[in-house]
């Protein structure tokens, strides 16, 4: 184990706001003079199938805090997760099934491994404590908060003042969330800005159950492609570390140059030194920010895939966007189940194909004129086009399909 204030300089590297320092060195200092490992946790709502990389900054950081000796647990909510973090909400969320909380739930298991050590991570469902307790264990744990407290919450108190409903099961959330840190006995807990009243809640409760209270550590939120908005897959804006590497890799490529120095922060495993390096390269124009995003493109996608994996998509990216070639594995779709008189209409091709997610998406991007016929521009959102085998579509500027 490092010494306690390297330690505590690693950690507090990329965070926005720990609670409290001082508590932290403490337990630190205890741990490096017992020769125990900290017990760090942190809670995801398997609430939708895909991470993105907007989740794994908060990942990156516990593989640091693996790599210096400490315990990472992560707890799958399986049963918070039927009701939903009402964080930020405008609205009640509606409750997921047993079914897609438990679908979610393996695909979140099988993805945080892309970047925590498998042997330095303890993976939990939080319905094996809270499905236990009975009505009277609900009582008792509610009896900790009050009403007042509970609205004093952002999201809370701007739903009850424009009289928008605020279901009683909603305050249970971050109850249950605290009292997943009760549960484990949690020395850390890690989560967004956004997660502060969640993660102080735990402090709280540990206190009412005579532990000692965990240090709450908050992560910054990665801003999305679009240089806006937090990443979000149903904003469009992300980038899922599952996906091909040829995407992952064109999407990086398309971020503007502002956006870079955030991405390489919180987005790869460069080191603070490398960072400030490379930042200075740019501005001090001995590297270009072509070549920037080209080496931030290769590590995102080697992180998630492999350095092999990294090489081919930025040699396809290269050859497909560099020199106009097309790329090397075009997917084939048969397209005889939509086609009429020997035609397709462009707009159910581009939904049934995949390749937009709804048919406002593929009006739009006909309209901005982003879909190409053969290599020619295709504006018109009526348009049908032959069903001739080998005819090239294009999608944006990383989609293409060829007709069967």
């Amino acid at each position: 184990m490092l010494e306690a204030r390297k330690q505590f300089e690693i950690i507090k590297n990329n965070t926005i706001e720990i609670i409290s320092e001082d508590e932290l060195l403490k337990k630190l200092e205890r741990s490096e003079a017992m020769g125990k490992p900290l017990r760090v946790k942190l809670g995801l709502d398997p609430s939708a199938p895909d991470l993105h990389l907007g989740h794994a900054v908060v990942l990156h950081k516990l593989r640091e805090l693996q790599e210096l000796g400490h315990q990472v647990i992560i707890i799958l909510g399986d049963f918070t997760g039927r009701i939903g973090d009402p964080t930020g909400r405008s609205e009640t969320r509606r409750q997921l099934s047993d079914e897609e909380v438990l679908a979610n739930a393996a695909t979140y298991r099988e993805q945080v491994f892309k970047i925590l050590d498998p042997e330095k991570t303890e993976v939990v469902f939080n319905s094996q404590w809270l499905a236990e307790m009975n009505f009277a264990d609900v009582i008792k744990l509610s009896a900790m908060y009050t009403v007042a407290r509970m609205l004093e919450r952002d999201d809370f108190a701007k739903r009850y003042r424009e009289q928008q409903p605020v279901s009683i099961h909603e305050f249970f959330y971050p109850l249950m969330q605290g009292y997943d840190s009760v549960a484990l006995h949690a020395d850390i807990e890690f989560g967004a800005t956004e997660q502060k009243f969640n993660l102080l809640m735990g402090r709280h409760l540990q206190r009412e159950y005579g532990q000692e209270p965990q240090v709450c550590i908050m992560m910054p939120i990665l801003v999305g492609l679009d240089g806006v908005q937090k990443m979000s897959k149903s904003l469009g804006n992300y980038i899922g570390i599952t996906e091909e590497p040829g995407e992952i890799y064109g999407k990086v490529m398309s971020m503007s140059d502002d956006l870079m120095p955030e991405y390489y922060k919180l987005a790869t495993d460069f080191s603070m030194e490398e960072v400030a390096d490379i930042v200075a390269q740019i501005k001090d124009d001995a590297l270009h920010p072509r070549d920037a995003k080209m080496r931030l493109a290769h590590r995102i996608v080697s992180i998630y895939h492999g350095d092999s994996a990294a090489d081919m998509a930025e040699k396809e990216f290269k050859s497909v966007f560099q020199k106009g070639d097309l790329p090397s594995d075009i997917p084939m779709l048969d397209v005889s189940a939509i086609v009429n008189d020997g035609k397709v209409k462009v707009l159910q091709l581009l939904t049934f194909s995949g390749m937009v997610g709804s048919a406002s998406e593929a009006r739009r991007i006909v309209q901005q004129g982003g879909v190409k016929v053969n290599g020619e521009k295709l504006e018109d959102i009526n348009a049908e086009i032959p069903a001739v085998a080998d005819t090239i579509i294009q999608a944006g500027k990383r989609k293409f399909m060829r007709l069967k």
